[in-house]
């Protein structure tokens, strides 16, 4: 039996989240049913975050125990072929006996996208935030530049573990555009509950003249959720990396 280490891809438009639940499509789901397919006999896989309904990923990392004798190549094509469309393995290797994707990781890398033009594009449509006005993109990337460092983020989320702390560390922020397309790509070492799209929704405010920079450095230290903007959309989030040693 071996512990295998597994970067996961998926469009979460079709998912109830990573998490498996009681009643709806999960990607746990899918995978752990896709392993059985192959003769698995856990009972669960583990993950490196997760991610809520309707958020995609580029590099979620999962690891599962397994006996399997035919060679990591094998076992990609394997993963791949019980898998639904939606979902795809892109590297999978043996890992130390000990992994857990959660807790080893360093850091998290999130990109939020959003489409910014009077019509909205139906190609983007299921990974971007479709926003008609113009964005002032040197004011977000000014606001944003107030979130690196460690901070207490209350007002942008709420710690996945109930009862703990809300201070983070975020070490990018950093907006890029690229004709309509507009990217935030942000880093930490750990996220809060809808800490992304809590920030990300509070900048686009701040894109369109509804709220200046500094308001957004006195909202990020009211610590106070109830100060904090309308959520960005979940459907233009993805996890794009976890980091390790």
């Amino acid at each position: 039996m071996s512990r295998y280490r597994a970067v996961l891809e998926y469009d979460g438009t079709e998912f109830l989240g990573f998490q498996r639940q009681a009643r709806g499509r999960t990607v746990q789901g899918e995978v752990e049913a896709g392993l059985r397919r192959m003769g698995w006999a856990g009972k669960t896989i583990w993950g490196a975050g997760r991610t809520d309904t309707g958020v995609h990923a580029a590099g979620q990392v999962i690891a599962f125990d397994l006996d399997w004798a035919h060679g990591e190549p094998a076992l990609l094509r394997a993963l791949n072929a019980n898998l639904p469309v939606d979902v795809s393995v892109r590297s999978v290797a043996e890992g130390a006996p000990e992994f857990h994707p959660r807790f080893a990781a360093k850091a998290r890398r999130y990109r939020y996208t959003l489409y910014s033009a009077p019509a909205r594009s139906a190609l983007n449509a299921r990974y971007a935030w479709h926003v008609w006005q113009p964005l002032a993109v040197p004011a977000m990337q000014r606001a944003a530049d107030q979130l690196l460092g460690t901070h207490d983020f209350a007002t942008f989320g709420t710690d996945p573990d109930e009862g703990g702390s809300t201070v983070r560390t975020v070490s990018v922020a950093h907006w890029s555009s690229r004709g309509p397309e507009l990217t935030f790509d942000i880093q930490a070492e750990a996220f809060l509950y809808r800490m992304v799209r809590s920030i990300v929704g509070a900048l686009k405010q701040v894109g369109a003249g509804e709220m200046t920079p500094a308001e957004f450095e006195r909202v990020l230290h009211a610590r106070d959720r109830s100060q904090c903007p309308p959520l960005a959309p979940a459907h233009g989030l993805c996890l794009m990396e976890v980091l390790y040693s």
